[in-house]
């Protein structure tokens, strides 16, 4: 699946937080493996070594070993898919972040494909990849016999392959066949986000489906055999998987849904609108007289500055608060104030995306907002942000 949405690390071990383990650069874009795929990984190998066990049972023990290459095989072929993605989105010149190979397959961090044409062809090559592994695979199968360790290893791949392809391409989100949807009904509609929508919502009624459906299917042998070769773990168990399946596919269409809103809202976030006015005073100003000074300017915000009326610190709003009345003719407005650094000085021209990133840059409770010449605009503070932010998030989509 490839989805929307850094580091710089050297070598092909290294970690990044929840990112998982960098496995290598292919292409240049960062390949990272989370513990979870262990956690499949030793699944996929216990099954399929089960599995071995009834079709080669003069491996024994040696049987784990086999399937555990059909673990990594199985996904290496994922990274196949997800590489399919990665290759269109570069070809497109989109930015490309990485690839993590994680708990039931793959996710390609990649930006925005713009037009509802890249968007479809973006989703199609990662089913497309993989079954023309299958193929491959079947290829392969036709020259070996199927009664050894090859033909049993080719057959599982190109089986696999069929199921990832399959699976990816249902019309909902997060899948690969819900991201075809949404460009279809986007080039419809001529909007991005009613594709989103649609898709997002099928996805959520396809999660519904696996949850009721893989079990009824199971259950009367139309998948995984007769019901005589089921048990009551059996049962548990598939019951358990599309439960699973089903929480990663509504909680996916969801998240899809959050993000193609913070897209659509993200522009309303301006530094201009978004700036209380600020007044500036000495650092040896008594609060008391800093805060009438602010009130008779119809100001909100103190901002320190020297002998020349260069601005030096931002009184922190929280620093005020915790001051009794009483005690504020004699606190100078030195002792609350947070001393300016670089990162703490932001065009009043940013908005939308640049101006989060460059308050994550320098984490700060107030910013100096300074004009492109600049003169001093006013004083951001990260609470105004957040509120315009949630006010933005909660505002029904049209």
């Amino acid at each position: 699946m490839a989805e929307t949405d850094e580091t710089g690390e050297r070598g092909t071990t290294r970690s990044e937080p929840g990112g998982g383990l960098l496995m290598g650069r292919p292409f240049g874009v960062p390949v990272y493996v989370k513990p979870s795929w262990l956690l499949v990984a030793a699944l996929i190998t216990w099954i399929f070594g089960e599995q071995l066990d009834r079709l080669l049972p003069e491996l024994g023990p040696l049987r784990y070993l086999v399937a555990l290459f059909f673990a990594v095989a199985f996904y290496a072929s994922v990274l196949v898919h997800e590489l399919a993605h990665a290759v269109a989105g570069l070809r497109f010149k989109l930015q490309v972040r990485r690839i993590q190979l994680q708990f039931f397959g793959g996710a390609t961090d990649v930006d925005e494909a713009g037009t509802p044409g890249r968007e479809f062809v973006l989703a199609f090559v990662g089913p497309l990849l993989s079954l023309l592994l299958a193929g491959v695979f079947y290829l392969g199968m036709t020259a070996v016999d199927p009664g050894t360790v090859p033909g049993v290893l080719l057959a599982g791949l190109m089986i696999s392959n069929l199921i990832v392809a399959a699976f990816n391409l249902l019309p909902g989100l997060p899948l690969d066949g819900g991201r075809m949807l949404r460009a279809v009904v986007w080039g419809i509609t001529g909007r991005a986000m009613t594709g989103t929508i649609a898709a997002a919502w099928v996805g959520r009624a396809i999660a519904v489906a696996v949850l009721l459906g893989l079990p009824l299917l199971t259950e009367t042998g139309v998948i995984g055999g007769t019901t005589d070769d089921l048990g009551g773990m059996d049962t548990v168990m598939n019951a358990l998987l599309a439960a699973l399946l089903a929480a990663i596919m509504w909680s996916g269409a969801g998240n899809s849904l959050r993000m193609a809103r913070l897209r659509e809202h993200l522009p309303e976030l301006r530094a201009r609108t978004l700036t209380r006015r600020a007044i500036p005073v000495e650092s040896a100003t008594p609060l008391s007289e800093a805060l009438r000074r602010a009130n008779t300017a119809g100001a909100r915000a103190l901002v320190v500055v020297d002998g020349l009326g260069d601005p030096t610190a931002i009184v922190r709003e929280s620093a005020i608060a915790s001051v009794p009345e009483h005690r504020r003719p004699w606190v100078a407005v030195s002792a609350l104030a947070q001393d300016l650094v670089d990162g703490m000085k932001v065009s009043a021209d940013l908005a939308g995306k640049e101006l989060l990133d460059r308050l994550n840059a320098t984490p700060a409770t107030e910013y100096l907002v300074i004009e492109p010449d600049g003169a001093v605009y006013g004083v951001l503070s990260t609470l105004d942000v957040e509120k315009a932010f949630v006010k933005a998030m909660a505002r029904p989509t049209a």
